[in-house]
């Protein structure tokens, strides 16, 4: 039985395929369902290598880790006799599909794109405070698109009315692209905790898609 503060169960895991290529993101409870039914292996990173470990062995390493090795971002479950950290980084068995290729066009991920922030004041608001802008208005042909959709405060929004940016004199603080990888995920990746997933991702050319 685990026990656990709430920020190690809200942690998150990247899964990787057989082949060791990102595909997926999971929780920390599912990441541990697969490592006690051998159905992954823990790929941890030390001293620039990445190691595997299968449940049991894990267990034994975090055990030394609680004792001698403790770092700030690490993440703990306690079982009755001992702690295990959660680790970062899981590697399926025998699952070798590709990762999916397509970022997901909706409304959450355009605002993790753009980082809550109004693409023409600049500032940043929370979500229920924005809105989606067609840049170039659906009345004059505008489709809805990643290039053609940005975050805008309600201000902004009025004010660009049903106009073009240069018909209304006003500027998009960046031009809009479609992410090469999910937004949300890069996100993730501002925290410290999650710097271990950065050789599985920045390296490859497919994107992981968060649910």
């Amino acid at each position: 039985m685990y026990s656990s503060s709430s920020s190690a169960l809200d942690a998150s895991v990247l899964v990787l395929n057989k082949l060791f290529m990102a595909i997926h993101i999971i929780s920390v409870r599912r990441a541990f369902c697969l490592l006690c039914k051998n159905l992954a292996e823990v790929v941890s990173l030390e001293d620039g290598q990445f190691l595997t470990y299968d449940f049991e062995s894990w267990r034994e390493v975090s055990e030394y880790r609680a004792r001698h090795f403790r770092q700030a971002d690490d993440d703990w479950l306690r079982t009755v006799n001992t702690e295990i950290q959660v680790p970062r980084v899981i590697r399926l068995m025998d699952y070798d599909r590709l990762p999916k290729q397509a970022v997901k066009f909706n409304r959450r991920n355009i605002f993790a794109r753009d980082n809550n922030q109004c693409q023409y004041c600049g500032k940043k608001f929370p979500t229920s405070e924005l809105s989606l802008d067609h840049i170039v208005p659906r009345s004059q042909g505008g489709v809805s698109s990643w290039e053609n959709i940005v975050c805008a405060c309600v201000n902004c929004n009025v004010r660009k009315g049903g106009r073009t940016p240069k018909e209304a004199h006003m500027h998009l603080i960046r031009k809009p692209e479609k992410p090469k990888r999910s937004p949300l995920l890069n996100l993730k990746m501002t925290h410290t905790k999650y710097q271990s997933w950065k050789t599985f991702l920045d390296n490859a050319y497919w994107s992981v898609e968060l649910k």
